[in-house]
């Protein structure tokens, strides 16, 4: 057993972006800070899939193509082959939790790929 405090991490930008608490070896654990009209990139994963819980605001998930809102105490799930993306359509900053399972550090493609079934 291990504990992690959040404030011994940095957010990737600073004041927002993704704070990785844990990454790997089986499992990934952050929580992601958007700035009001922030987009987090549109990808996909083919191996992990990902679990997604709102904090703080409503945030805008566009998974192949529709459109959600999340609000705060809601959760989502996506598969892998999903190609998704989040956005802060808000004037306020938004706050969710990341976790990926099965962890792959390089699991991550920035355009939609058809995947082949093993």
């Amino acid at each position: 057993m291990y504990v992690v405090d959040e404030k011994d991490k940095e957010y990737r930008y600073g004041d927002h972006g993704p704070k990785y608490l844990m990454q790997g070896p089986r499992s990934s654990f952050g929580i992601c800070q958007l700035r009001p009209g922030e987009i987090y990139a549109p990808h996909e994963h083919h191996i992990m899939e990902e679990n997604f819980y709102v904090l703080k605001g409503t945030l805008q998930v566009e998974i192949d193509g529709v459109v959600t809102m999340v609000e705060e105490g809601q959760m989502f799930h996506v598969e892998p082959g999903e190609f998704h993306k989040c956005s802060n359509p808000t004037n306020d900053y938004i706050q969710y939790i990341i976790t990926c399972a099965p962890f792959a550090p390089n699991d991550k493609y920035m355009e939609k790929h058809e995947i082949q079934e093993q």
